[in-house]
């Protein structure tokens, strides 16, 4: 499968905003999908459709860094509802999140890519088509690898 990484390439070191996909071994912790946009995947993952009222922290100075959050929200975050369709189906990687370090990176998903793979901020990203037939083979346990 072709995938798109971060901006700044693959580091082991990791920290927010910089754009680099981390190294290492990262467990497929849950999906959230976008029912107003298209069917639940088939996936044995814990699957949330998600809301207009869902968020994910990325303020390193938040007690909710790196967690979903409910907005709106006074702490930095992303937008789970995304305007374009790389939140259409987006994996929580278990990167920094037990628990997290703040400023050691957060919001690292697999997700959608952007046409032409375009590089991410730091996640990983399939056409849509291959995330879902990754879906339907994860399930918990699995891990995602990221190799320098």
């Amino acid at each position: 499968m072709t995938c798109a990484l971060g901006r700044a390439g693959i580091k082991k070191a990791k920290h927010e905003g910089d754009g680099v996909t981390p190294v290492g071994g990262f467990a497929l912790r849950r999906l959230f999908y976008r029912a107003d946009r298209r069917p639940a995947p088939q996936t044995a993952l814990p699957a949330t459709a998600i809301t207009p009222a869902m968020g994910w922290c990325d303020d390193p100075t938040s007690p909710a860094y790196n967690r979903l959050v409910r907005l709106p929200c006074p702490w930095g975050h992303e937008v789970m509802t995304r305007a374009d369709a790389l939140y259409d189906l987006v994996v929580v990687l278990g990167h920094n999140d037990a628990p997290p370090i703040p400023g050691a990176g957060s919001a690292i998903f697999l997700h959608v890519a952007a046409d032409g793979y375009a590089p991410t901020e730091g996640c990983v990203a399939l056409a849509a088509a291959d995330l879902v037939d990754l879906l339907a083979a994860a399930g918990p346990g699995d891990v995602l690898t990221v190799k320098e």
